[in-house]
């Protein structure tokens, strides 16, 4: 989404130290004695009326540009994958506060009575560094983490079948007779977490209910298979994943994430860039024309991204047909679309390398600010009381991006 033809001309030369300055990276480039700038080996083209770049690796975005807002402005405070994930997740670098998906639970409240209002998906394709504790809910009481749905089709969140031997009359009992006994446990300690315990039983009653509905893909016409791909029908799948999305967003759900590993591409770069990019365009495209044409891209706000980005110069030994990139924290791309967000522009630029922030950066807390401020809340009183300290998850920092705003 950043085309740099500058790059062309120092292709196989080391990075100027000027550029470099004082750069951080990780451990994994600190024996290298050069650092020879690597082009794009995949053409760029201008789409649409915005007349967006993009790579050839993703012609199917290169069609929604219209649509949606490029950040090429990004910028983080942690190279480590660690702490960046845990930065982007939570706003902090270091584990334990709650998440955004919490956030916007705890600020909005639930639209969805049996449904959760943040719900989590991973692919089956592709290693991450991610954990639970990236979709928790920290300090805020528990009826806010994330809800882990990755099973099958048939049973597509974990443990939410009744066990053999248990019809649903004996669930149900079991329900009542453990409300009572937190209830009472409650009556003695006040503990708010009891009272979490009891909702989330109550909501997985419900979700016996409403999650077979949810992942009966049945109802949908074939025009939808035609759109995000057959591996939509596969659950575990990328397609499958944003097509489930989709469907949540129907029903109310406030916030669903979707993790996809396998970006991390410190070597073997040229095929598994092309093969992951070829994993997520289509579906990515599908999402945003989905949701349009059935009048929901207005008040849904859709955002892809990740943690960091990656170098301009190599890791490891550059040859003809191989190369690695190594984190990047200094600038990186994201896009968003619909929900309040301007569509068709390009927001923010890189400088003529694409090291660094060369106008409108875009820190992690103003990206959440901004976000925040679309979902109709005030960052900064978005706050939770915790150990004597009102927390938010913008911390003590961001401004909202008015750039970004429709």
């Amino acid at each position: 989404m950043d085309y740099k033809p500058h790059l062309k001309k120092w292709h196989g030369k080391d990075l100027p130290k000027s550029v470099m300055g004082d750069a951080k990276f990780t451990g994994m480039v600190s024996g290298q004695s050069s650092f020879p700038v690597v082009s794009s080996p995949w053409g760029f083209k201008q789409y649409g009326k915005s007349g967006a770049w993009v790579s050839d690796l993703m012609p199917e975005f290169g069609k929604i540009v219209d649509d949606v807002c490029i950040i090429n402005s990004m910028t983080t405070t942690q190279v480590e994958h660690g702490n960046a994930i845990n930065m982007i997740q939570t706003g902090h670098q270091l584990a334990g506060r709650p998440c955004a998906g919490s956030w916007a639970s705890y600020g909005l409240g639930s639209a969805c009575d049996d449904l959760p209002s943040f719900v989590v998906m991973r692919t089956k394709k592709g290693g991450s560094f991610i954990q639970d504790s990236n979709w928790g809910a920290g300090f805020l009481p528990g009826r806010h983490q994330g809800i882990k749905f990755g099973g099958t089709g048939k049973d597509p969140v974990y443990y939410l079948s009744n066990p053999k031997g248990m019809d649903q009359k004996l669930r149900n009992k079991t329900v009542n007779d453990i409300r009572k006994l937190n209830n009472h446990h409650n009556s003695i300690f006040g503990d708010p977490e009891i009272n979490a315990r009891t909702s989330q039983f109550e909501m997985a009653a419900r979700m016996q209910l409403s999650v077979p509905e949810l992942a009966d893909l049945s109802d949908e016409p074939e025009s939808t298979f035609k759109l995000y791909g057959e591996d939509a029908r596969i659950p575990g799948t990328y397609a499958y994943s944003l097509l489930m999305a989709r469907r949540l967003a129907e029903r109310d759900v406030r916030w669903t994430q979707i993790f996809q590993g396998g970006w991390d591409q410190h070597s073997n770069l040229p095929k598994l860039i092309q093969e992951y990019s070829a994993y997520t365009d289509r579906a990515n495209a599908a999402l945003v024309i989905d949701l349009k044409q059935r009048g929901l891209l207005d008040d849904t706000l859709v955002i892809w991204g990740g943690e960091f980005g990656r170098t301009n110069f190599c890791q490891g030994t550059l040859t003809k047909t191989n190369f690695g990139r190594e984190h990047h924290a200094m600038c990186f791309s994201m896009w968003m679309a619909g929900g309040g967000v301007k569509p068709g522009v390009t927001y923010g630029k890189s400088d003529e390398w694409g090291f660094r922030v060369a106008e409108n950066a875009v820190p992690t807390h103003d990206l959440y600010a901004t976000i925040l401020h679309l979902l109709g809340v005030n960052h900064e009183r978005l706050t939770y009381k915790f150990q004597g300290r009102d927390y938010r998850l913008t911390d003590l920092y961001g401004k909202v991006v008015k750039g970004l705003l429709a």
